[in-house]
C-alpha cells in the first residue's frame, strides 16, 4: 500500500481508502483499498472499493460528503459521499502523451460500503501536463463552491465547481515557493484557527526533496480567497522531518478538528522494506493546530486524544538525574514492542535515550544541544542494508524556544514517532531489527535531569 486516500468521516465512521495492489508486495495496477473505523484507532479492513477501469489505475484522491446533493447523486433522500479521483491511463503513459491522468468521479448511496463510477468521467480533463493528479476537494462556503487543490508538477493548480462535474480553473501556487527538489503530490488545503483568528494551511508532497532524503511533506500558511493562496512567509517548512511520512493529507467532514494521516514510508525504498506478507504502513492519525514562535507560524501535528484508549496505565519515574549511561529496563520492566515513552524536562540538555537488543542492534533517539537538532540513528537498528539510502542519522530543527521541553514517542514494533515540544518538531521513522528491542538506556552529555519519564504499553486488537 501506499498513499492515504479519501479520508471521510460520516455517521460516526471514519473511512480510509488508500492506494493499493492486491497482486504483490511491490507498486502495481492501483485499486482504493478500504478500512474503516469508530475511533481512528481499531480499524477493520473492507472490500476494495475502487478497481482499474478503461481510464486507467485509480490513483489518489479525496472523498466529501454532498449534503446538498450538489451532484444530483443522491436519490430518495440519501446523501451520497462523492470520491474524487485521479485516472491514470498506464496507455497513454507508455504512447508518450502528455495527458494520461484526468479527474474522475465515483459515489457512494450506502455510507461508503459500495461504490458506483460516473457516467460522465472525467469530469477534469488534463490540459497538457505530465503530472495531473491527487485531487483532494473541499466545500468554500464563502463561496458557495467546491474547490480542489490538484498537484500539477512542481506547484499546485486550483480550480473550483459547484456540483464536482464542472470545474473551472482558478489560479496556481508554488512556481517560486517552497521546496523543488521533485515532483508535487497530494496537495491539501484546509483553515486552521490561530488565536481565533483563521488562517488557511497549504500542504504540498515533494518527491524527492525532503530535509532527510527521498519523499516527504511541506507546507505553507497563508490567506485564501477562494481564487488564489497568498503565503505569509517563503521559508520552505515541514510537516514531519523523518523520513518516514509521506502523502499526508487530512480527513474531510471533521468538524472543528483537523486530523493528518501519513503514508510511513519513503519513495526511496519502499518497494524494497524486510517486511512479509505485507508492505508499507500509515502513520498514526494526527491531530493539526498552528503555533507562533517569533515571526512565524507553524503547524503542529500531535497523535490524536484517541490514541489514549489503548495506551494502558504507565510507569512513571520522576526526577531523574543522568549523570552517565542509565539503564531504563530495571525500573520499567519488560519492553512490549508497541509502547508510548513521554519525556518532560524543565531545561532541556543535549542526551541520548537507545533502545536495543542482546544482538546489539540500537536505535538511538535525542537532541544535540549544539546543533539545536532533535535526532534519529537507526545506522545499526537491524536490518538496513536492503537500500543504500536506508541507513543513516537524521536530523530535526528545535523550533520551540524555552528551555521546557517535552517529548512523546510512539513505538511499535517498526517504527517509531516522535512529537516534540508539542507536536512543533515531528520525526517518523522505520526500523528493522532481527530480534525484539528489549533494553533501553538513557544518556547526557552534561548532566541532564528528567522531571517525568513515562513508559507505557500500547495495546491494540487488529480486527
Amino acid at each position: 500500500m501506499n498513499d492515504p486516500n479519501g479520508m471521510v468521516f460520516y455517521q460516526g465512521t471514519y473511512h480510509l481508502f488508500y492506494q493499493y495492489y492486491p497482486g504483490g508486495t511491490t507498486w502495481g495496477p492501483m485499486h482504493w483499498g478500504h478500512a474503516t473505523s469508530p475511533d481512528l484507532v481499531r480499524w477493520q479492513e473492507r472490500p476494495i472499493a475502487l478497481y482499474p477501469d478503461s481510464l486507467g489505475y485509480i490513483f489518489s484522491g479525496s472523498a466529501v460528503v454532498d449534503a446538498a446533493n450538489t451532484t444530483g447523486f443522491g436519490k430518495d433522500g440519501k446523501v451520497p459521499l462523492v470520491a474524487i479521483f485521479t485516472s491514470h491511463d498506464p496507455k497513454g503513459e507508455k504512447k508518450g502523451t502528455d495527458t494520461f491522468e484526468n479527474q474522475s468521479l465515483a459515489y457512494s448511496l450506502d455510507a461508503g460500503t459500495t461504490w458506483t463510477k460516473y457516467a460522465g468521467n472525467p469530469v477534469l480533463k488534463n490540459p497538457g501536463s505530465r503530472d495531473f493528479r491527487d485531487p483532494k476537494v473541499m466545500w468554500y462556503a464563502a463561496g458557495k463552491k467546491w474547490v480542489m487543490t490538484l498537484a500539477t508538477k512542481d506547484r499546485v493548480t486550483f480550480y473550483s465547481s459547484p456540483n464536482l462535474k464542472d470545474w473551472a480553473k482558478e489560479s496556481e501556487f508554488g512556481a517560486t515557493a517552497g521546496a523543488h527538489g521533485g515532483v508535487w503530490e497530494c496537495p491539501d488545503l484546509f483553515p486552521l484557527l490561530l488565536n481565533g483568528q483563521p488562517r488557511w494551511v497549504l500542504v504540498a508532497n515533494l518527491n524527492p526533496g525532503a530535509p532527510n532524503g527521498g519523499s516527504g511533506t511541506q507546507y505553507f500558511v497563508g490567506s485564501f480567497d477562494g481564487h488564489a493562496f497568498v503565503p505569509l512567509s517563503e521559508q520552505t517548512k515541514w510537516v514531519d522531518y523523518g523520513p518516514d511520512d509521506y502523502a499526508g493529507v487530512t480527513w474531510s467532514n471533521t468538524a472543528g478538528r483537523r486530523i493528518f494521516l501519513g503514508w510511513l514510508s519513503n519513495w526511496d525504498y519502499a518497494n524494497q522494506l524486510p517486511t512479509a506478507p505485507w508492505r508499507n504502513a500509515l502513520t498514526v492519525p494526527r491531530e493539526l493546530g498552528l503555533q507562533r514562535v517569533g515571526n512565524e507560524i507553524y503547524l503542529t501535528s500531535q497523535p490524536v486524544p484517541e490514541v489514549q484508549k489503548i495506551v494502558r496505565p504507565g510507569i512513571t519515574l520522576r526526577n531523574v538525574a543522568v549523570r552517565q549511561p542509565l539503564d531504563l529496563t530495571p525500573k520499567l520492566g519488560k519492553l512490549g514492542d508497541k509502547f508510548e515513552l513521554t519525556i518532560k524536562a524543565k531545561q532541556l540538555a543535549g542526551f541520548s535515550l537507545v533502545l536495543s537488543n542482546a544482538k546489539g542492534e540500537a536505535l538511538a533517539i535525542g537532541y544535540d544541544r549544539a546543533a539545536n537538532h532533535y535526532f534519529i540513528d537507526r545506522s545499526k537498528s537491524g536490518v538496513v542494508g536492503f537500500n543504500a539510502k536506508f541507513a543513516g542519522r537524521h536530523t530535526a530543527p528545535r523550533l520551540a524556544t524555552g528551555p521546557e521541553a517535552s517529548l512523546t514517542l510512539l513505538f511499535d514494533a517498526g517504527s517509531v514517532e516522535l512529537f516534540a515540544d508539542h507536536g512543533l518538531t515531528v520525526m517518523s521513522e522505520l526500523f528493522f531489527p532481527t530480534e525484539a528491542m528489549t533494553t533501553l538506556k538513557l544518556s547526557a552529555d552534561h548532566g541532564f535531569t528528567v522531571q517525568e519519564l513515562t513508559y507505557s504499553a500500547v495495546a491494540v486488537k487488529v480486527q
